[in-house]
């Protein structure tokens, strides 16, 4: 598999080219862990990931992705930074213009705005365990202490705010989420644990509301020894939207 690191300002950057190009690009938004380097990244150094990456590719994707100021839970300055990585790879490769996404975690939050952002340039948006919303994500937390107070710093550090303030930038954040983006989604719950099953709940609340106005929204739940089977739902769901370029 070849792939190639790049900067854009102070966020490095990654692609990987298929041996067997199908002319479509994936743009990656990963969760909590993910990240990018100079020489490495987290789709390469977990198994899980890897196996999954491995897949797109052969499949004939051109997979995509940066490292969005590490944690950052949504910030606008990384939604920014996603929008330019598009343009750049639109400027510098040769791929159809209209791209699919993956977004694991809190990857959605950036997702749900690039729709915004970038409009008819997304075919689909598979969602993998998505935290949808950041004041739900940290209502969920409170019952959890130290998980509750490490995503207080990672908010306070991403958002540029003071702890004590947190609340008060959440009040002005708009979570828009009445409407359903217009493009096919596919949303991927691996249950494992209590926050999962949580997280799966607002999802499907979600979803039902969702589905009044899109039509083309599926819901795929996994148990976690099947998470093999990732690659391949996306995949086959991906294909359904390619005959129109």
């Amino acid at each position: 598999m070849e792939n190639r690191n790049f900067k854009l300002d102070t966020e490095w950057n990654m692609i990987h080219y298929s041996e067997k190009p199908n002319g479509f690009g994936i743009l990656i938004i990963g969760d909590e862990r993910h990240f990018v380097d100079e020489q490495n990244s987290f789709w390469l150094q977990n198994e899980g990931k890897q196996l999954l990456l491995n897949h797109l590719i052969q499949t004939g994707y051109t997979c995509f992705y940066s490292n969005l100021y590490g944690r950052h839970w949504g910030t606008q300055k990384s939604t920014k930074m996603a929008e330019r990585l598009y343009h750049h790879i639109m400027r510098s490769e040769i791929l159809n213009s209209k791209i699919h996404i993956i977004a694991e975690g809190m990857g959605a939050l950036i997702a749900l705005d690039l729709v915004k952002l970038l409009k008819e340039a997304i075919r689909s948006i598979a969602f993998i365990n998505p935290v949808f919303s950041l004041k739900n994500q940290l209502e969920l937390e409170k019952e959890h202490k130290f998980f509750y107070k490490k995503l207080l710093r990672e908010i306070s550090v991403a958002y540029n705010v003071e702890i004590a303030n947190i609340e008060e930038v959440l009040g002005s954040i708009r979570d828009d989420l009445n409407d359903s983006p217009h493009i096919p989604l596919k949303i991927i719950h691996v249950l494992s644990g209590k926050r999962s099953y949580h997280q799966f709940e607002f999802s499907k609340k979600l979803v039902t509301k969702w589905e009044q106005n899109n039509k083309t929204i599926q819901s795929t739940f996994l148990l976690p020894e099947k998470k093999q089977q990732i690659g391949k739902i996306i995949s086959n769901f991906f294909h359904q939207f390619e005959h129109e370029l």
